[in-house]
């Protein structure tokens, strides 16, 4: 799974856990919501600047959005 994909569904289930919706969380973030459904398609790369927004939107750090798990470890190429 690439970064972006990690991102993701961190951003998905921080955001449920959150019982944000999409419309919130682009609200605090000033982003649009389809560039937040986008992000968490894993359609589009999100920049380090949205990435803190997106951050800050929900109450945690950066790293917690593009931290790896065990259901999704990093994959030798």
């Amino acid at each position: 799974m690439d970064l972006k994909e990690v991102m993701a569904v961190n951003l998905r289930r921080i955001r449920h856990v959150k019982k944000m919706t999409q419309e919130e969380l682009a609200d605090g973030a000033g982003l649009s919501v389809r560039y937040i459904g986008a992000i968490e398609r894993a359609d589009v790369s999100a920049s380090v600047t949205v990435l803190g927004r997106i951050a800050e939107a929900l109450g945690v750090e950066a790293a917690d959005l593009v931290k790896r798990t065990a259901a999704y470890p990093h994959r030798a190429r």
